[in-house]
């Protein structure tokens, strides 16, 4: 299956907002996600403070702030080896 990492900030309502957007599109496109706490790892933090929340698939940043479905559609056809 595909798996995206959510790095997401406890109350961060853009991180709710791009959870949400991930979940319409789960059971449609496949894929799941974890989700990691920016403030818990000192190297996300020092990468993605400001960006949170960041969509990443095999650490290369998909979209952040808000979700991107094409480059979400993308990242999942590359990783099908449909690009």
């Amino acid at each position: 299956m595909n798996e995206f990492t959510l790095v997401v900030r406890e109350g961060c309502h853009l991180c709710d907002d791009m959870r949400d957007a991930l979940y319409a599109f789960k059971d449609e496109l496949g894929f799941d996600w974890i989700e990691v706490d920016v403030d818990s790892d000192a190297a996300l933090w020092r990468k993605f403070d400001t960006l949170v929340p960041v969509l990443l698939k095999a650490d290369v940043a998909i979209c952040h702030y808000f979700l991107d479905s094409v480059a979400l559609r993308r990242a999942l056809a590359a990783s099908d080896g449909r690009v």
